[in-house]
């Protein structure tokens, strides 16, 4: 076996303990999930999922929220009540 080297980042505790277990229910050690990962990674040149931005968190969405809540803070957003709308699905 090649000589190896020891790679360490933060994770969330949780997340950490559900990926223990995913991988032990596939027959996988945590190491060989991100040696896996690693591995593709080098191949293909890419990330191997499709990774996508959520909207909503976008900084155009973030400032205008952040516009509402002063407004609404300062007393200038005016609400109104409406019927509510019924959805057929």
């Amino acid at each position: 076996m090649a000589d190896m080297v020891m790679v360490n980042f933060r994770m969330d505790p949780e997340l950490k303990k559900s990926m223990e277990s995913v991988c032990k229910e596939m027959g996988l050690t945590m190491t060989a999930a991100f040696t896996m990962f690693a591995t593709k990674v080098s191949r293909e040149k890419r990330i191997p999922f499709e990774i996508n931005a959520d909207p909503f968190y976008s900084e155009r969405n973030m400032r205008y929220l952040e516009s509402i809540a002063r407004d609404i803070r300062e007393g200038k957003a005016h609400f109104t009540e409406h019927e509510l709308i019924e959805v057929d699905e």
